[in-house]
């Protein structure tokens, strides 16, 4: 009797145990990675990580031929580079052409020497590809917009990627730790005033 008491209280507790154990881990989502030029890096974190399938927006600088930049080096124009944010993007729930199709509605591509209120080349619109296959979407891409709204001309250059430098800690996220600036900062700016010329529908 003790002997079939105690197999019970062993089975039941296996049995517990099997209830709450946690499932096993399942395979990381796999990562793509994209980067685009589109003015403010500020501005363009916000505007990409609303979107769904986003993991990771970094804002940092590309492009350049000066190592290891800073704010000052960039923003001055003297190192080359061009204010831009990496992203990292699971595919199976955005596709790197709707990140481009993002990207053209969130840009001012008819402007070659600067974003809005910013102006210079380090801050002119760019989309640096990582991949072949990146390159011929965006080329598509661009040819589409450029047929659909009847442009001559899009501003923005497709360039293959060269090292891409993190930038300052007090940049990433600046729209959230410094919301009520970034707010005045966007809305003075003219962004979204000019978007909406861009795209009235």
């Amino acid at each position: 009797m003790n002997y079939l008491l105690a197999l019970l209280l062993s089975f039941t507790a296996l049995t517990a145990q099997a209830a709450t154990a946690k499932p096993a881990a399942s395979a990381s989502a796999p990562v793509e990675t994209a980067i685009f030029a589109g003015g403010c890096f500020w501005c363009s974190e916000s505007d990409f990580e609303k979107l769904k399938g986003v993991t990771s927006v970094v804002s940092g600088y590309i492009g350049g031929h000066v190592k290891n930049p800073r704010y000052e080096h960039v923003s001055s124009g003297a190192s080359g580079h061009l204010e831009a944010v990496k992203i990292e993007y699971n595919p199976a729930q955005v596709s790197y052409a709707q990140l481009l199709d993002h990207f053209w509605r969130h840009h001012d591509f008819l402007d070659a020497d600067g974003q809005f209120c910013d102006r210079g080349e380090q801050y002119s619109p760019a989309i640096f590809t990582t991949n072949t296959q990146q390159s011929l979407t965006a080329e598509a891409s661009k040819k589409t917009l450029m047929k659909s709204r009847g442009f001559k001309n899009i501003a923005t250059r497709i360039l293959p990627a060269s090292t891409f430098y993190i930038a300052e800690d007090y940049h990433q996220d600046y729209y959230k730790k410094n919301s009520i600036r970034y707010q005045y900062y966007r809305l003075s700016c003219g962004r979204d005033a000019r978007m909406k010329v861009l795209w009235p529908n």
